[in-house]
């Protein structure tokens, strides 16, 4: 992790942070529910089923942990969207063009075929993948989810073959999303070279000043109004922009 400059720059306030753990609390839940049913025959299933008092039980957890989830989602989305439409967010997550760009020249920069990485804005590519994954995916589950839930219901409306073909969504859907957390999410929070040991933004809300200018240099250059080096790399200082922000500075929302 970079320790070399102490300046620290507010990146997420407690709303996010707050938001983010209760997402992670009941993912973490829904997994361990979900995946003792899943592959039930496994003793690890059947000690899971048992602590949680049966399998009634567990899917009752499993269920009202769905609907934390699905509530957590559907009000980021009405958040997210009441901000942009009334208070001027930028829409940072919105994927474009250069987000594919980004991605070609950094697998460029890392064969050692390019001397610059990526010059990523507020979210990069791998950021805004992984978040629009968490957010369909959210959908998906609590849609299918749904439609286990109340199968009756909702083969009044529609063929009963929906309900095998959401069981198989659902479980598989599930599944590839706990794979993609733990290779991909745990890996880029904890076992990165740029953030070993922990990433600790997520916790609070801050970042240093020579990571931003690392990983997020067209953020910073809006936020400070400052022109960075085209090449700047980790152990380099900055040179005008090293005096920019105080500690706590915050970007727009």
């Amino acid at each position: 992790m970079y320790t070399a400059n102490r300046e620290y720059i507010r990146r997420f306030g407690p709303a996010r942070l707050v938001e983010h753990w209760l997402n992670a609390g009941t993912f973490i839940l829904l997994v361990i529910t979900g995946l003792a049913q899943k592959f039930h025959d496994y003793d690890i299933s059947q000690w899971i089923i048992m602590s949680f008092g049966g399998i009634d039980t567990t899917r009752l957890v499993h269920r009202y942990s769905g609907i934390a989830l699905t509530i957590l989602t559907v009000q980021h989305i009405l958040v997210a969207s009441f901000g942009i439409l009334f208070r001027k967010w930028q829409p940072s997550m919105v994927i474009h063009m250069k987000d594919f760009r980004d991605a070609i020249d950094n697998i460029r920069y890392y064969l050692g075929l390019s001397d610059e990485p990526a010059r990523c804005d507020r979210y990069d590519y791998k950021q805004k993948f992984e978040y629009w994954g968490v957010v369909v995916g959210g959908m998906l589950m609590a849609a299918t989810g749904l439609a286990l839930w109340f199968p009756t219901v909702v083969t009044q409306v529609l063929p009963g073959q929906f309900i095998p073909a959401a069981k198989a969504l659902h479980t598989n859907e599930a599944l590839l999303a706990f794979l993609v957390i733990v290779t991909w999410h745990v890996y880029n929070a904890i076992f990165s070279p740029e953030v070993l040991p922990l990433d600790t933004v997520i916790f609070t809300g801050k970042i240093s000043q020579e990571r931003m200018i690392h990983e997020h240099p067209l953020e910073y250059e809006r936020m400070f109004g400052v022109t960075l080096p085209r090449h700047h790399g980790k152990d380099e200082e900055p040179s005008e922009a090293s005096a920019a922000p105080g500690h706590g500075s915050t970007p727009s929302p």
